[in-house]
């Protein structure tokens, strides 16, 4: 099994697939690398060398009862980088990872970055705040936090469907994505997992999005259920300079399993046009 330890003694995860320039992919919650195995197959395949890690406390990776924030995982996305001595690299967060990249490059820059892409990214900011009034309210983090706390396993069967928008007519989505949602979600730690819903929501990125200098696009469905455009993508655009904002009609939080070949499609036009 391909890891890395950390500096706090951490073992991450991760899966090193294909070579030519890198792509680096982070997940989002409560999910682990498995959720980028259909881009990091078609971007190989296609001459990308595609890395893909299980934040801590997810996935194969160490439970440590501490560090589970958005400084630690950017900065364990930062030793996985310098450990493979990853150059020029396109980085790849969905959800959650869209903050961890963020946060990545609000630490430790873009000596290392050449273009980023942000899916359905909890970037700025989740919670609703005076200066974000367009947020969730905290009751709604708290009743996650809640429900993992009392039945994950059932609170994650439940979570698929407004995930993959299967309560929205037209759209296809099968008992294996379910399941396979529900199982990588169940390999985390609790106490991992319930952390990392005060970093995905409370977390506010807006200054490391003023940090973005590389090409970015932003990818976002207009029906994303977990992740409402308007107070992500829509503000993260701003943002940053020069960012391209791509909006999928009808589009859900799982776009890489929802729309797989329109995102992995994407992509791949994204790296090979953009240039540093």
């Amino acid at each position: 099994m391909s890891a890395i330890a950390t500096s706090d003694g951490t073992q991450i995860y991760y899966k090193d697939w294909g070579s030519g320039q890198p792509v680096v992919f982070s997940h989002g919650w409560p999910l682990d690398a498995d959720a980028w195995e259909s881009q990091m197959v078609f971007l190989a395949s296609n001459g990308y060398r595609c890395i893909a890690h299980d934040r801590r406390g997810h996935g194969r990776s160490s439970q440590p009862w501490n560090g589970n924030d958005m400084d630690t995982y950017a900065d364990d996305l930062s030793e996985l980088l310098e450990a493979l001595d990853l150059r020029e690299a396109a980085m790849i967060g969905h959800s959650m990872g869209g903050g961890e990249v963020a946060r990545y490059i609000g630490r430790h820059g873009t000596s290392r970055v050449a273009r980023v892409v942000l899916v359905g990214s909890v970037t700025p900011l989740m919670l609703k705040t005076t200066a974000n009034p367009g947020g969730l309210p905290i009751k709604a983090f708290d009743e996650i936090r809640s429900g993992v706390a009392a039945d994950r396993s059932q609170f994650f069967r439940d979570l698929a469907t407004p995930f993959y928008g299967a309560n929205r007519k037209g759209n296809k989505v099968t008992q294996g994505m379910r399941d396979a949602f529900w199982f990588q979600g169940m390999q985390g730690g609790l106490k991992n997992e319930l952390d990392s819903i005060k970093a995905f929501s409370e977390t506010d990125f807006t200054e490391d999005l003023e940090k973005f200098d590389v090409p970015t696009l932003i990818v976002h469905g207009d029906d994303d259920q977990i992740v409402p455009i308007a107070a992500s993508a829509m503000i993260s655009s701003k943002l940053i300079k020069n960012a391209t904002l791509k909006i999928y009609p009808g589009g859900t939080h799982g776009l890489a399993d929802t729309h797989k070949d329109q995102l992995d499609a994407d992509l791949l036009a994204f790296l090979k046009s953009s240039a540093r």
